[in-house]
């Protein structure tokens, strides 16, 4: 499926039948019939708990019961998946470590670290795009605001009063704040955290006032009455918040900001096993009950190959680039 057509969709879910527009059926490719004839490591750059580790899981649950074959979960967090990525990025080229790469540590760490041990632009190859979500702005109910477009008014009013929270300096939650700030003239205070789910708590117990994080995080809360969803940030609404608009609707047209999460491998590895890991992949998609699984999460699941991964990682890193730039955020 075309990206722009799976963030669309991402308000239907009904392109979810990933084997009726992904033509994957078929034999392995020549050269990797043999493959894998051993167990699979499949490193996460993220702690176990957060959202990146529950799809792992299922995956890597997915594959091992596809390839009879252990795919062992590898959680290597640390330095903003840096720690993770450059393990993988060592590891031998014959498809048997896998990176499950999300967006943030992809395409925003090589424009905000200065010096990093991995090039994730060039030292891994996309495989496949697994699943798709944006983020949702949430606030303590506290916050008088109920729109995005209120929140502006709002902060205009309080210059640097307002408090958000973010999963940490670089992160895709602290990234977007700045995106925000720039895009919509205002000045905030920012307040970094070890991960998002230590930012939704606080916020929730009103130590910070707002927040950009995944629906997943938020969901439960939002659901509760705990947090107030001021927006979704995609280009439509979400169906796990359908009564939440988007950032375009309520105040602040053309601020988007997406999720994503994917199969890597490290530069090298042959095409045709590539090819398995990709068609194996698809097909493990097409499971009902891990697309049911990896809904639930919020996310919208994709399946892209290796080429339009590749378009859509480029595309984001030349986004987050400005982004950074324009925040004039580094670390050393």
């Amino acid at each position: 499926m075309p990206w722009d057509d799976a963030r669309a969709a991402h308000s239907g879910w009904e392109f979810m039948t990933v084997c009726a527009l992904l033509a994957v059926a078929g034999a392995p490719a020549h050269g990797a019939e043999a493959y894998p004839d051993r167990p699979v490591r499949m490193i996460v750059p993220q702690a176990a708990g957060g959202s990146t580790d529950f799809i792992s899981r299922q995956v890597a649950q997915q594959l091992s019961d596809l390839w009879s074959q252990s795919v062992v979960v590898d959680n290597r967090p640390g330095a903003n998946a840096n720690i993770g990525m450059d393990l993988a990025a060592r590891a031998p080229k014959d498809g048997y470590t896998l990176l499950m790469g999300g967006s943030a540590p992809i395409t925003i760490n090589p424009a905000l670290y200065r010096k990093m041990p991995v090039d994730p632009l060039k030292d891994f190859d996309p495989v496949t795009l697994i699943v798709y979500s944006t983020s949702v702005l949430v606030a303590h109910p506290s916050v008088t605001a109920k729109t995005i477009g209120e929140l502006i008014a709002l902060a205009k009013a309080k210059p640097g009063q307002l408090t958000y929270a973010s999963a940490g300096a670089g992160s895709t939650p602290h990234l977007s704040a700045e995106m925000f700030k720039h895009m919509a003239g205002i000045d905030l205070l920012h307040v970094p955290y070890k991960g998002s789910t230590p930012g939704v708590l606080d916020t929730m117990a009103g130590r910070t006032q707002i927040m950009f994080t995944g629906i997943a995080s938020a969901l439960g809360f939002v659901k509760a009455g705990k947090l107030k969803a001021l927006s979704v940030n995609g280009p439509k609404r979400s169906p796990a918040l359908p009564e939440v608009p988007t950032a375009g609707e309520s105040g602040l047209p053309g601020f988007e900001v997406d999720f994503w999460i994917g199969t890597f491998v490290p530069s090298g590895v042959p095409k045709a096993v590539v090819d398995v890991i990709h068609k194996s992949t698809v097909r493990m998609l097409e499971n009902k009950d891990t697309r049911d699984k990896l809904m639930a999460q919020g996310t919208a699941v994709v399946g892209a190959g290796p080429a339009e991964f590749a378009a859509i990682i480029k595309r984001d890193a030349e986004r987050w680039a400005q982004v950074v730039r324009a925040a004039k955020l580094r670390i050393e």
